[in-house]
Protein backbone atom coordinates (compact mmCIF):
# COMPACT_ATOMS: atom_id res chain seq x y z
CA UNK A 1 0.00 0.00 0.00
CA UNK A 2 1.55 3.43 -0.88
CA UNK A 3 1.81 6.32 1.83
CA UNK A 4 -1.24 8.39 0.70
CA UNK A 5 -3.46 5.00 0.23
CA UNK A 6 -2.73 4.35 3.93
CA UNK A 7 -3.02 7.73 4.86
CA UNK A 8 -7.03 7.91 3.24
CA UNK A 9 -7.76 4.13 4.75
CA UNK A 10 -6.50 5.10 7.93
CA UNK A 11 -8.48 8.61 7.75
CA UNK A 12 -11.51 6.34 7.00
CA UNK A 13 -11.22 3.78 8.82
CA UNK A 14 -11.05 5.70 11.99
CA UNK A 15 -14.16 7.07 11.49
CA UNK A 16 -16.99 6.06 14.42
CA UNK A 17 -19.20 4.72 11.59
CA UNK A 18 -16.82 2.43 9.87
CA UNK A 19 -17.88 -0.74 11.33
CA UNK A 20 -21.29 -0.35 11.12
CA UNK A 21 -20.82 0.34 7.62
CA UNK A 22 -18.56 -2.65 6.78
CA UNK A 23 -21.21 -4.87 8.63
CA UNK A 24 -23.60 -3.93 6.04
CA UNK A 25 -21.43 -4.75 3.55
CA UNK A 26 -20.62 -8.10 4.97
CA UNK A 27 -24.11 -9.21 5.06
CA UNK A 28 -25.58 -7.33 1.76
CA UNK A 29 -24.47 -9.20 -1.22
CA UNK A 30 -24.82 -5.46 -2.52
CA UNK A 31 -25.88 -2.11 -0.85
CA UNK A 32 -26.18 1.32 -2.49
CA UNK A 33 -25.04 4.56 -0.43
CA UNK A 34 -28.74 5.61 -0.17
CA UNK A 35 -29.84 1.95 1.12
CA UNK A 36 -26.59 2.16 3.79
CA UNK A 37 -27.28 5.46 5.01
CA UNK A 38 -31.17 4.75 5.84
CA UNK A 39 -30.32 1.82 7.77
CA UNK A 40 -27.68 3.24 9.51
CA UNK A 41 -29.56 6.84 10.15
CA UNK A 42 -26.41 9.03 8.39
CA UNK A 43 -26.27 11.78 5.56
CA UNK A 44 -26.24 9.52 2.35
CA UNK A 45 -22.97 12.06 1.38
CA UNK A 46 -21.11 10.59 4.01
CA UNK A 47 -21.97 6.93 3.45
CA UNK A 48 -20.89 7.53 -0.18
CA UNK A 49 -17.90 9.22 0.20
CA UNK A 50 -16.68 6.27 2.98
CA UNK A 51 -18.13 3.50 0.11
CA UNK A 52 -16.00 5.44 -2.61
CA UNK A 53 -13.20 5.80 -1.15
CA UNK A 54 -12.86 2.54 -0.31
CA UNK A 55 -13.55 1.68 -3.33
CA UNK A 56 -11.00 3.57 -4.62
CA UNK A 57 -8.24 1.79 -2.62
CA UNK A 58 -9.76 -1.55 -3.97
CA UNK A 59 -11.36 -3.38 -0.76
CA UNK A 60 -15.20 -2.70 -2.45
CA UNK A 61 -16.10 -3.75 -5.95
CA UNK A 62 -18.53 -0.64 -7.37
CA UNK A 63 -21.25 -1.45 -10.61
CA UNK A 64 -23.46 0.95 -11.92
CA UNK A 65 -26.94 0.09 -11.90
CA UNK A 66 -29.88 1.87 -13.27
CA UNK A 67 -33.52 3.12 -11.46
CA UNK A 68 -35.83 4.71 -13.55
CA UNK A 69 -33.64 5.68 -15.81
CA UNK A 70 -31.22 7.45 -13.18
CA UNK A 71 -28.16 6.01 -12.66
CA UNK A 72 -26.70 4.63 -9.06
CA UNK A 73 -23.68 2.49 -7.86
CA UNK A 74 -24.02 -0.78 -5.70
CA UNK A 75 -20.94 -1.31 -4.00
CA UNK A 76 -20.22 -5.02 -3.02
CA UNK A 77 -17.39 -6.33 -0.14
CA UNK A 78 -14.27 -7.85 -2.68
CA UNK A 79 -12.58 -9.63 0.53
CA UNK A 80 -13.68 -10.39 4.19
CA UNK A 81 -9.92 -9.34 5.49
CA UNK A 82 -8.01 -6.45 4.84
CA UNK A 83 -4.14 -6.93 5.09
CA UNK A 84 -2.95 -3.51 5.47
CA UNK A 85 0.63 -3.46 4.76
CA UNK A 86 2.99 -0.21 4.58
CA UNK A 87 7.14 -0.34 3.72
CA UNK A 88 8.38 2.09 5.05
CA UNK A 89 11.95 1.80 3.08
CA UNK A 90 10.21 1.83 -0.11
CA UNK A 91 7.65 4.91 0.70
CA UNK A 92 9.98 7.19 2.85
CA UNK A 93 13.09 6.97 -0.03
CA UNK A 94 14.15 10.47 -0.74
CA UNK A 95 11.87 11.69 -3.53
CA UNK A 96 14.61 13.20 -4.79
CA UNK A 97 16.48 9.93 -5.31
CA UNK A 98 20.29 10.44 -4.67
CA UNK A 99 20.93 13.97 -5.24
CA UNK A 100 22.41 14.28 -2.01
CA UNK A 101 24.65 11.75 -2.50
CA UNK A 102 25.80 13.00 -5.83
CA UNK A 103 26.56 16.59 -4.38
CA UNK A 104 29.55 18.28 -2.53
CA UNK A 105 28.46 21.01 0.24
CA UNK A 106 29.98 23.28 2.44
CA UNK A 107 28.07 25.79 5.09
CA UNK A 108 26.32 28.41 3.42
CA UNK A 109 28.10 32.04 3.55
CA UNK A 110 26.37 34.47 5.89
CA UNK A 111 23.37 31.89 6.90
CA UNK A 112 22.83 33.69 9.94
CA UNK A 113 23.26 30.23 11.79
CA UNK A 114 24.70 28.89 15.19
CA UNK A 115 26.35 25.85 16.09
CA UNK A 116 26.23 25.47 19.65
CA UNK A 117 29.43 22.72 20.87
CA UNK A 118 28.98 19.92 23.14
CA UNK A 119 30.30 19.45 26.57
CA UNK A 120 33.34 17.72 25.23
CA UNK A 121 33.83 20.21 22.61
CA UNK A 122 34.08 17.24 19.93
CA UNK A 123 30.69 18.05 18.33
CA UNK A 124 27.85 20.15 18.32
CA UNK A 125 24.67 19.38 19.94
CA UNK A 126 22.72 21.60 18.53
CA UNK A 127 21.98 24.18 15.39
CA UNK A 128 19.67 27.48 15.83
CA UNK A 129 18.34 28.86 12.71
CA UNK A 130 16.32 32.57 12.49
CA UNK A 131 14.04 31.54 10.23
CA UNK A 132 10.95 33.85 8.94
CA UNK A 133 11.37 37.83 7.54
CA UNK A 134 10.53 41.13 9.54
CA UNK A 135 8.81 41.09 13.08
CA UNK A 136 7.84 37.30 11.70
CA UNK A 137 11.24 36.41 12.06
CA UNK A 138 11.96 33.50 14.80
CA UNK A 139 14.59 31.03 15.96
CA UNK A 140 14.70 27.65 15.26
CA UNK A 141 16.55 25.04 17.34
CA UNK A 142 17.20 21.89 15.90
CA UNK A 143 18.65 19.32 18.53
CA UNK A 144 21.40 16.84 17.31
CA UNK A 145 22.00 13.06 17.44
CA UNK A 146 26.06 12.37 18.34
CA UNK A 147 25.87 11.32 14.56
CA UNK A 148 24.50 14.33 13.44
CA UNK A 149 26.97 16.66 15.49
CA UNK A 150 29.90 14.98 14.22
CA UNK A 151 29.43 15.47 11.03
CA UNK A 152 28.36 19.04 11.13
CA UNK A 153 31.55 19.58 13.37
CA UNK A 154 33.52 18.33 10.14
CA UNK A 155 30.92 20.41 7.26
CA UNK A 156 33.65 22.62 5.38
CA UNK A 157 33.66 25.77 6.24
CA UNK A 158 31.91 28.55 3.92
CA UNK A 159 35.34 30.14 2.16
CA UNK A 160 36.21 25.60 2.50
CA UNK A 161 36.41 22.96 -0.23
CA UNK A 162 32.87 21.13 -1.08
CA UNK A 163 33.23 17.92 0.05
CA UNK A 164 30.83 14.96 -0.39
CA UNK A 165 28.77 13.68 2.42
CA UNK A 166 31.29 10.50 2.26
CA UNK A 167 33.65 12.35 2.45
CA UNK A 168 32.75 14.10 5.45
CA UNK A 169 31.38 10.66 6.93
CA UNK A 170 34.88 9.24 6.86
CA UNK A 171 36.40 12.45 8.56
CA UNK A 172 34.18 12.39 11.19
CA UNK A 173 34.15 8.73 11.97
CA UNK A 174 30.46 8.79 11.40
CA UNK A 175 29.32 5.40 11.05
CA UNK A 176 27.79 4.36 7.51
CA UNK A 177 24.47 2.97 9.59
CA UNK A 178 23.98 6.60 10.68
CA UNK A 179 23.66 8.42 7.42
CA UNK A 180 20.08 8.62 6.45
CA UNK A 181 19.77 10.72 9.51
CA UNK A 182 22.63 12.60 8.28
CA UNK A 183 20.94 12.70 4.67
CA UNK A 184 17.71 13.53 6.27
CA UNK A 185 19.38 16.56 8.27
CA UNK A 186 21.34 17.83 5.34
CA UNK A 187 18.10 18.19 3.25
CA UNK A 188 16.61 20.09 5.92
CA UNK A 189 19.81 22.58 6.28
CA UNK A 190 19.84 23.20 2.40
CA UNK A 191 15.94 24.16 2.68
CA UNK A 192 17.16 26.19 5.35
CA UNK A 193 20.10 28.14 3.37
CA UNK A 194 22.31 26.55 6.09
CA UNK A 195 24.49 24.42 3.52
CA UNK A 196 24.61 24.50 -0.08
CA UNK A 197 25.31 22.15 -2.45
CA UNK A 198 26.81 21.38 -6.02
CA UNK A 199 26.98 18.84 -7.96
CA UNK A 200 29.94 16.37 -8.06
Amino acid sequence: MKFEEAAKFGTYISKSFAKDVFRLLNNYRDISASEAASRLGMHIQTVQDFLEAMADLGILDKKEAIERKRPYYRFTLKTQKIVFELDLIEELRNTKGNSIEDSKIREKKNAGVRFSLARNGQYFSNVAIWVGKGRARSEKKISLTTAQGKFLYNLPFPDGEHLSLEEIRVKSGVELDDMPEIKDLVEELIQYKVIEAKSL
